[in-house]
């Protein structure tokens, strides 16, 4: 897919560099550093689904919980 966007003329220069110095095209640069982008801000949407399932099912006290939790807390080396 072919896609035109504007940089600034600093991020294009260095983008350039970069490219050069890695043998690769300026498209490769930079849909791999898209696809990096992605990657690591999608994340957030797992944690959005997960909080969501969880406000579904809502909180329930569970006291073995709790205290399995706090015995593996304290075994921990922080």
């Amino acid at each position: 897919m072919k896609t035109a966007i504007s940089l600034p003329e600093r991020i294009f220069r260095e983008a350039e560099r970069f490219a050069r110095r890695l043998r690769k095209s300026r498209s490769q640069l930079y849909a791999e550093a898209i696809a990096e982008y992605l990657a690591r801000h999608g994340s957030n949407d797992i944690t959005d689904s997960m909080n969501a399932v969880c406000d579904r099912l809502g909180t329930v006290d569970d006291k073995f919980s709790h205290k399995a939790a706090r015995r593996l807390i304290s075994k921990e080396s922080w």
